[in-house]
């Protein structure tokens, strides 16, 4: 309880300097963009020493370093949309590389790389476009898949849909048969599943000690703020359950809530509670203030913050991924390496200064490693009509 009373008295003192730092005059600062002037858009607001400390720790880079890849990062993350916009049908999916810094876009055979590589992202070749292999991933969707099937995802760099399968159940006749159906729906290849032989599964846990929000004897993390309330996992809850807090003090109760299919939901925020544009820290890093929601590609660093293991971070792995848990499939999450373990359900996944997602769910924990998914915080605001609240 103690940690958690330091931790929020800190979280004025970081809105209050959030807020008079936006007062000061904006100092010129080179652009990237092409065409565009060093007037065109104000200066970058500066990472923060906490998540620079975060990826120095996590990647093993200087300061120097993280400091160019998340530039590096936010850059790409521009011309990933520009990129989208000048490649039209011929897009075919898109990755940002780490040790260059660039943005790599791949396109249908026969699409004028012009207009793409004039954005500032490197261009390569695809076998199938975006839009073909999203159709095939759906088709994929609307089947029912066995447990020894973990998930499945789109892989632009392959041109392919993934099918992961843990490696002890490849011959089973369910999965053989789910397989067929799967190489029927459009280009497919399969892989061993990253785990092994750990199915993934959601991220709640008991009741224990931390600084949670609990919903009766489960408890999970808060993710974003929104107006009104915040946004956690759909697993956590259902719509009408009383919320109670990290002391047990009562904040609301959840609004909205789809598992599976979906892992989302949100809840209202009274009783003296109070929202704010900030991820915790955990005292591992400084709290993070949450400045929007811009989609870091595929490659770029991440962070999480949740009640059980704090503060992680790894990379984005793919976009737009079915999760086959045990209770159902969850569609168009994201695989990142950052761990996390039970009780991070729900939690916060961010980009620099940009809001990516609530935990979901994975394989592994923080002393081995492995992958956890989230849910994409745009598409729970978009389902919802909720607003971020901002710094």
């Amino acid at each position: 309880m103690r940690r958690s009373r330091v931790v929020r008295s800190g979280l004025s003192a970081l809105l209050l300097f959030g807020a008079l730092a936006g007062t000061g005059a904006a100092t010129a600062a080179a652009d990237d963009t092409p065409g565009a002037t060093p007037a065109s858009k104000p200066a970058a607001k500066p990472a923060s020493e906490g998540v620079l400390a975060a990826m120095q720790r996590d990647f093993k880079l200087t300061a120097p370093q993280a400091k160019a890849r998340l530039a590096a990062e936010k850059s790409a993350a521009r011309v990933d949309l520009a990129a989208r916009a000048a490649a039209g049908p011929a897009y075919a999916g898109s990755w940002f590389d780490a040790d260059s810094g660039k943005l790599t876009v791949a396109l249908t055979k026969g699409a004028d790389a012009s207009a793409v590589r004039a954005t500032g992202a490197r261009v390569t070749t695809a076998e199938h476009s975006a839009r073909q292999l999203d159709a095939a991933k759906s088709r994929i969707d609307r089947l029912k898949a066995p447990a020894g099937v973990t998930g499945w995802h789109v892989d632009p760099r392959t041109s392919r849909v993934v099918v992961e399968v843990l490696p002890a159940e490849r011959s089973d006749n369910d999965v053989q048969a789910f397989l067929a159906k799967a190489r029927d729906a459009g280009p497919v290849t399969v892989a061993e599943a990253k785990g092994a032989a750990q199915r993934p599964r959601p991220l709640a846990a008991g009741t224990v000690g931390g600084d949670p929000f609990y919903t009766g004897n489960v408890r999970c993390s808060i993710g974003f703020s929104v107006v009104g309330g915040f946004v956690t996992a759909g697993h956590c809850g259902r719509p009408g359950q009383e919320v109670r807090g990290w002391d047990n003090s009562y904040i609301g109760n959840i609004q909205g809530s789809t598992f599976p299919g979906d892992d989302m939901a949100w809840v209202n925020v009274g009783s003296g509670w109070w929202t704010a544009p900030v991820v915790l820290g955990w005292g591992t890093v400084s709290d993070q203030l949450v400045r929007g929601s811009n989609v870091a590609p595929a490659g770029s660093s991440i962070c999480r913050s949740g009640s059980t293991s704090h503060w992680h971070c790894g990379t984005v792995l793919g976009l737009n991924e079915t999760i086959n848990y045990a209770d159902g499939a969850v569609y168009e999450a994201t695989r990142t390496n950052a761990c996390a373990e039970p009780g991070d359900s729900g939690g916060s996944f961010i980009s620099g200064d940009q809001a990516q997602g609530v935990t979901s769910g994975g394989w592994g924990n923080c002393g081995s490693g492995g992958e956890t998914w989230f849910q994409p915080v745009n598409e729970i605001l978009g389902r919802y009509g909720l607003t971020l609240v901002t710094s």
